[in-house]
């Protein structure tokens, strides 16, 4: 029998963070759904409160959620100007993935949340914006839509693509995909 002493072997991937530079969350945001951008803000807003640094990439439908409330319709041509008249982006036309009940079911969560103090999706994005939080709209999916800067609200960073969101993710400690 070996009297050798046993040495555990800590995979790098385990080992200690260096608490020397801070830890770092990407949350990607792919819809605009008010069911999934809520927890988005939500979860953004309390890792920057909270220390870490902290970035969203906006992505697909997702990337209406930065744009104008004001700026209802947008493109370049017949496809894109259409699918922005029926998903005009912003974050005060956010509905729920499900139980719409016609705008009823977006209504009462919204009445709901007020009653009880939880912040609007808007309130949140100025939130984090405030405490750090990056926001970046994703490069593909603008040309996509054809959008531009000027659909978007002050204060995001450049658009990035999915290589530069690849490695922003993987030097990150939390990645959330909502």
């Amino acid at each position: 029998m070996d009297d050798a002493p046993v040495q555990a072997v800590i995979p790098e991937a385990q080992a200690a963070p260096d608490d020397r530079r801070p830890q770092r969350m990407t949350v990607v945001c792919w819809s605009s759904d008010l069911d999934r951008v809520w927890p988005v803000l939500i979860l953004a807003t309390t890792g920057a409160a909270s220390g870490l640094d902290t970035s969203i990439f906006f992505t697909f439908w997702g990337l209406r959620v930065l744009q104008k409330n004001t700026k209802r319709v947008t493109g370049k041509n017949w496809m894109q100007i259409g699918e922005s008249a029926v998903d005009h982006g912003g974050t005060d036309h956010l509905g729920l993935s499900k139980v719409r009940f016609g705008g009823m079911g977006t209504w009462m969560i919204k009445r709901l949340a007020k009653q009880h103090k939880i912040a609007s999706p808007t309130e949140l994005l100025e939130m984090g914006m405030d405490l750090g939080v990056r926001l970046y709209p994703c490069q593909m999916t603008m040309e996509l839509y054809g959008l531009t800067k000027d659909d978007f609200i002050e204060g995001i960073e450049p658009p990035i693509g999915a290589a530069s969101y690849i490695e922003m993710a993987a030097e990150s400690s939390i990645n959330l995909f909502i």
